[in-house]
């Protein structure tokens, strides 16, 4: 739909979509295709070039589904980011993958500093307060 020769808002973020969408392929594919090939080096194996390019496809998409389920559950949980739940959650129809994910979270969560971690959010009125006062011992 086009106006006096110029796209309307909606194209226009069409068309970025498609070229973030585009620019994300063409660096998974670069990332991608070395592990394949060396995967099949690894095992004594060569992988024709067509059959590295449908692998590096499929494992995109997955990637696209795997993104919109992990948006889902933080979206079901009342969260607007994703967070590792989440992701453990994403792996529950494969108990391996599961499992290494959890214990892989659980050696995150003990290297992490304990200061770092995040704190529980108090009411909004005690975060007013605090946003106004400010610590002449901080400038």
């Amino acid at each position: 739909m086009e106006v006096d020769g110029e796209k309307s808002d909606v194209e226009r973020e069409e068309e970025d979509e498609e070229s973030v969408t585009d620019v994300l392929k063409d660096r998974f594919r670069l990332s991608a295709i070395p592990i394949a090939e060396e995967e099949a080096k690894r095992n004594g194996m060569e992988i024709s070039a067509p059959i590295v390019a449908c692998i590096v496809d499929l494992a995109f998409k997955y990637t696209e589904n795997l993104a919109k389920d992990l948006e889902l559950f933080a979206q079901h949980a009342g969260r607007k980011s994703v967070n590792t739940e989440d992701v453990i959650l994403s792996a529950h129809r494969n108990e391996h993958l599961a499992a290494t994910l959890r214990s892989f979270c659980e050696e995150l969560k003990a290297k992490e500093p304990q200061s770092e971690r995040k704190r529980k959010k108090g009411s909004k009125k005690d975060d007013k307060a605090t946003t106004s006062v400010v610590d002449i011992s901080d400038l």
